[in-house]
């Protein structure tokens, strides 16, 4: 699958990156001796989704460039030493592939407003310029990888060799959307997501096309697995997985267990949701979801603003009184920011295999605030 890539971007096997690591270890190294000195952020909000935020909000301090390109300035975008604004969907052409594999088209509506470019655009532009910054280096070496598609190179009949680098190194790196799913359908082929029979126009027929779908006049894959699993023997495969307990126990100090979750009218981080008239006014603050019994035997009642805290930071919300959630566990949302950040005091340990941090339990304890 490498070396199929490799040919596809017309560069030796042996330069692709290897695996990468997880998000929140990336994340708790930014700034760190041996860490990454610059960040680029594309729509996310990690000063309110990152668990243990503070910790990463002072990493994100401690960068020597931080760039963020979002619709809106989110909390992580008003930290940038650069902000660039992006296109919304309504903005923007190209194709969507859902949870269920289903591969649609997205059409903009209209353009986005002077000086806003799509997340496409930027990413082009930042690897045209770069590598037209490392053309004459690799020309010297030796090394500068071929050309993959036709480009504006100079008058017809001109030497490649002595083309413009900007112009070969935009014909590398398209920002026609178009352009860019052509490239994905050559890499993909005959892997387990093959978009090589998938094409706009038959996106258009069908209204939307499944992968696998690994000929344009074969069919797409509605179901996966229907008949057998990819295995060598077509059959599934189940690993049993002992218990392990969460990283981290209740005691005297935090004696409640403490989870965080999502409500109907917010979405994510909040960026976006927080500033809809409609859903602020349906869900306009955090919340600490509490047992009643619980409640009485620590003196708050039902809108008694709390403080929750746990061995990485605090934050407060009023109480929501609810039989529905067990004694001895709170809960609150995590889609706000500021006092009212829930990830403050979730525990940043991860899973030993996903590198998933354990959002859902940590110890805290609850207190009039």
């Amino acid at each position: 699958a490498r070396e199929h890539v490799a040919g596809v971007w017309g560069v030796p096997a042996d330069e692709l990156p290897g695996p990468g690591v997880p998000a929140y270890q990336l994340l708790d190294s930014l700034g760190t001796p041996g860490g990454p000195r610059a960040l680029l952020v594309f729509g996310s909000n990690p000063v309110v989704s990152a668990p243990r935020a503070a910790r990463i909000e002072g990493r994100l301090r401690d960068l020597d460039l931080l760039v963020v390109a979002d619709l809106l300035l989110s909390e992580t975008a008003a930290l940038a030493d650069v902000v660039l604004p992006t296109a919304q969907w309504a903005e923007e052409d190209g194709t969507m592939t859902n949870l269920e594999g289903r591969v649609l088209r997205r059409r903009a509506l209209r353009p986005p407003p002077p000086g806003v470019r799509t997340d496409l655009a930027i990413i082009s532009d930042l690897a045209a310029r770069l590598a037209t910054a490392e053309a004459p280096a690799a020309r010297a070496a030796g090394t500068a990888p071929a050309d993959t598609g036709p480009a504006d190179t100079g008058p017809a009949g001109a030497d490649p060799a002595h083309a413009r680098p900007e112009a070969v190194a935009a014909a590398r790196f398209p920002a026609d959307p178009a352009a860019v799913f052509a490239e994905l359908r050559r890499a993909s082929a005959g892997g387990a997501a093959d978009y090589a029979g998938i094409s706009w126009d038959r996106i258009d027929a069908d209204d939307g096309v499944y992968w696998p779908c690994p000929t344009e006049d074969g069919p797409d894959t509605p179901r996966l697995f229907a008949e057998e699993f990819a295995t060598p023997d077509g059959r599934a495969r189940f690993h049993p997985v002992d218990h392990r307990p969460a990283a981290e126990e209740v005691c005297a100090t935090y004696p409640l267990h403490f989870t965080t979750g999502r409500v109907l009218a917010q979405y994510q981080s909040g960026t976006q949701t927080r500033r809809v008239a409609a859903l602020r006014r349906a869900a306009p603050e955090a919340f600490v979801e509490l047992h009643p019994d619980l409640a009485t035997r620590l003196g708050i009642d039902d809108g008694d603003p709390v403080r929750v805290t746990s061995r990485r930071g605090e934050f407060r919300a009023p109480a929501r009184l609810s039989a529905g959630i067990r004694p001895d566990t709170v809960f609150a949302p995590f889609h706000y920011a500021g006092a009212e950040r829930a990830n403050s005091v979730t525990n940043d340990a991860v899973d030993p295999i996903s590198g998933m941090p354990e959002f859902k339990i940590c110890a805290v304890r609850v207190e009039k605030a």
